[in-house]
């Protein structure tokens, strides 16, 4: 089955622990929905510098990355569906891009 990326842009840095802990809950619960689709379950990233031929730039790139997420699915609009369910979507703080990742031999 093939393999999507769910790359992460945006949301929120929660304000109280008890807001951290109820986004923790929903991504825990969107984790368990997706149940054996989760491949890699992936983690948040911290600020990106963008690497050029005209050499490292200290910003974060045209649209930062602040996660990931790796799962197998029949097709990319299935992946799609899924991608509908982040919590980051739901709550309109972020969005995901979703990506087949192609096999490569070497």
């Amino acid at each position: 089955m093939p393999q999507y990326i769910f790359a992460y842009h945006g949301g929120k840095k929660p304000e109280t622990e008890e807001e951290g802990a109820k986004d923790m809950a929903a991504w825990m619960a969107w984790f368990e929905k997706m149940g054996d689709a989760v491949d890699i379950p992936g983690n948040p990233v911290g600020m990106s510098k963008t690497v050029s031929a005209q050499g490292v730039a200290d910003n974060g790139g045209a649209n930062p990355l602040s996660g990931f997420t790796v799962i197998k699915a029949d097709s990319i609009e299935a992946a799609c569906e899924v991608a509908k369910g982040c919590p980051m979507v739901a709550d309109g703080s972020g969005s995901v891009e979703v990506a087949e990742v192609i096999e490569m031999e070497m």
